[in-house]
């Protein structure tokens, strides 16, 4: 798979909005041919200290798509912008 379609989603465990992002995205992994990683920033207190009140956040080569809530129309705008 061509890293333009690998995304990162920094989150955490027990929060609603890491949850919405995520079930979001996994609606759309199919769909729209893309990759998502998850990692919880708990499991690493650098990431834990960079995201703390952050999350979710999604990233994609170092640039950030989306904070909080992911909005859809963007986010199809942003996949035509690269590939």
């Amino acid at each position: 798979m061509d890293e333009r379609e690998r995304f990162t989603l920094y989150g955490r465990s027990g929060c609603h909005l890491c949850e919405e992002m995520a079930a979001e995205l996994e609606r759309l992994v199919y769909e729209l041919g893309i990759v998502v990683s998850h990692v919880d920033v708990d499991g690493d207190p650098i990431l834990a200290e960079r995201y703390n009140d952050l999350v979710p956040v999604l990233m994609h080569q170092g640039r950030e798509i989306s904070r909080f809530r992911l909005n859809i129309e963007a986010f199809r705008a942003y996949l035509v912008e690269i590939r």
